[in-house]
């Protein structure tokens, strides 16, 4: 139920602290990118801002199926070849064509974007050359064979190469320096960090135009705020709609809810990256000598303390699926067979009694607060049910995404909550990104922020990745998720289900993808 004291104090500090500007559409929107540079990290929220100005040589819909975009086909010659036909006609904004050069600098910027806090490199770590053909055709030869290679490469964004080369990610933020220039629906105006962003309909887009030509975008983290500034009319349309308050919605004429399944899985990292783990202590508060996050015993007791159903009824009000693994219903390379761990409180003290942790050791459990719904009041669940398993919760903190994701990219974390969302129309993605072995130099493991590293893993998902053949491929797949889901390389919790909600005349294309973008607005009809 929504909580109408706290919806009016927050509809009451929205309304003061965002002022209604002049916009066709304005979308309160619970995160925002960190950087406008599309290429500077994989993250969702920053993804989903590059969406909206830059354009990709594939484009993946709400639902995460693949089709033509910049690239207006492409053919696979060999094994290690594959020739990319760009689509004419397509010009950024500034004016300038796109050209076979701009898309070879993109593709080799990608993996050398400096201080990036979730590198591209998986993307393109499989590009062993890059020609032009001519002027519209690039030949590009791969390493290994790579059936699923334009899933990859088709994800990278494009930018031109005159506006951008010599220039710092920084740069795109200066609407003034001319980098932020793409080739997609939306023009980029201007960004007040933590505030707006300002788009404008680019009038030379390829495609369909977007309905409405002025978009404001106002970043709101705190939920109630952002509900609150729906029903103020300050904002036309709102994501990441707390589940308590998605039947309130439901039943007031003035607004639509628009709800579906969501690709993004929410775990629980435990760090492996030392010989210590950080925030790891004995029972009497000293950092632990060993890392018992290495012991899969350990990792598996974890797992037996959580009640994943009740944090989904709980927390989410029913708005999500317990998880046993990474990659969603529907996508390919899911297991049925591979489901969530049932709680079992004595079971998992009988596992850290025979790690050699009878009492238990301490811990401090991390999270984000403003990164999907319920993320900070999830970290205070599981540090209870983590209590009641047998283990000191020493602390449980809650910190901003953008100052949270760097510090879970650069191991400051020993038990931390974080998610990761599908891209893709298959597991294979998520699964080198999120747990091969971590390898900078070939792109694998580039989410990897537990360091978990299982070779006879990497060398299945390896065979498994270069498999032309669908079926087999999907059955390949969940093999490789049977077995490392064996060795719990981390706890997944539930795949959450997303919702937004807009006045009544307004709807969104949501889906798997959960990305809320300008375009996918439009009138109902």
């Amino acid at each position: 139920m929504l909580h109408m004291k706290s919806v009016l104090l927050a509809g009451l500090l929205a309304t003061t602290a965002l002022p209604a500007l002049a916009a066709d559409l304005t979308i309160g929107r619970s995160n925002e990118p960190s950087s406008i540079d599309p290429q500077f990290s994989r993250t969702g929220n920053n993804q989903m801002t590059g969406d909206m100005i830059f354009g990709r040589l594939a484009e993946f819909d709400q639902n995460l199926q693949m089709k033509p975009n910049l690239a207006e086909s492409w053919t696979n010659i060999d094994p290690l070849t594959w020739e990319i036909k760009l689509r004419e006609g397509v010009t950024f904004h500034d004016g300038s064509p796109l050209t076979v050069e701009d898309v070879i600098y993109s593709i080799e910027r990608t993996d050398e974007v400096p201080n990036s806090p979730a590198p591209f490199t998986d993307m393109v770590s499989n590009v062993a050359s890059l020609e032009k053909v001519d002027d519209t055709t690039l030949r590009i030869t791969t390493n290994t064979p790579a059936p699923s290679f334009m899933e990859s490469i088709g994800r990278v964004f494009i930018i031109s190469k005159a506006a951008t080369e010599g220039k710092s990610s920084d740069d795109f933020a200066d609407a003034a320096t001319g980098a932020a220039i793409g080739t997609g629906p939306y023009r980029y105006v201007a960004w007040t960090p933590g505030e707006t962003m300002e788009l404008e309909a680019y009038d030379g887009f390829w495609g369909e135009m977007p309905e409405f030509k002025d978009v404001q975008i106002r970043f709101i983290s705190n939920d109630a705020a952002r509900v609150a500034a729906l029903l103020s009319g300050s904002v036309d349309l709102i994501d990441g709609v707390p589940p308590a308050d998605v039947p309130r919605l439901e039943a007031d004429d003035n607004y639509t809810v628009i709800s579906t399944p969501s690709g993004r899985v929410i775990y629980l990292g435990l760090s492996m990256r030392g010989d210590t783990a950080p925030g790891v202590t004995d029972t009497a508060g000293n950092l632990l000598s060993e890392n018992p996050f290495r012991d899969p015993r350990v990792r598996k007791a974890i797992s037996l303390m959580i009640d994943r159903q009740l944090i989904v009824d709980r927390i989410l009000g029913g708005s999500g699926i317990p998880a046993g693994q990474i990659a969603a219903p529907g996508l390919g390379g899911h297991a049925e067979d591979v489901t969530p761990d049932a709680p079992d409180v004595e079971q998992a003290k009988a596992l850290l009694a025979e790690a050699g942790y009878p009492e238990g050791f301490g811990i401090t459990v991390s999270s984000s607060n403003d990164r999907f719904p319920g993320d900070g009041d999830l970290a205070q669940a599981i540090g209870q049910m983590l209590a009641r398993g047998g283990l000191t919760v020493t602390g449980v903190e809650a910190l901003p995404y953008n100052v949270y994701s760097k510090a879970a990219t650069a191991g400051d974390y020993g038990a931390f909550v974080f998610s990761l969302g599908a891209s893709t129309p298959t597991s294979a993605t998520l699964l080198q990104s999120l747990l091969h072995s971590y390898d900078k130099e070939a792109g694998k493991g580039a989410f990897n922020r537990v360091r978990y590293s299982n070779p006879e893993f990497d060398a299945a998902l390896a065979e498994a990745m270069e498999e032309f053949d669908p079926e087999k491929q999907r059955a390949m797949l969940e093999d490789v998720t049977r077995m490392v889901f064996a060795d719990t390389p981390v706890v997944p919790l539930y795949w959450q289900k997303a919702h937004w909600a807009a006045k009544t005349g307004l709807t969104i294309d949501g889906g798997l993808s959960e990305d809320t973008l300008p375009q996918a607005v439009s009138s109902a009809k």
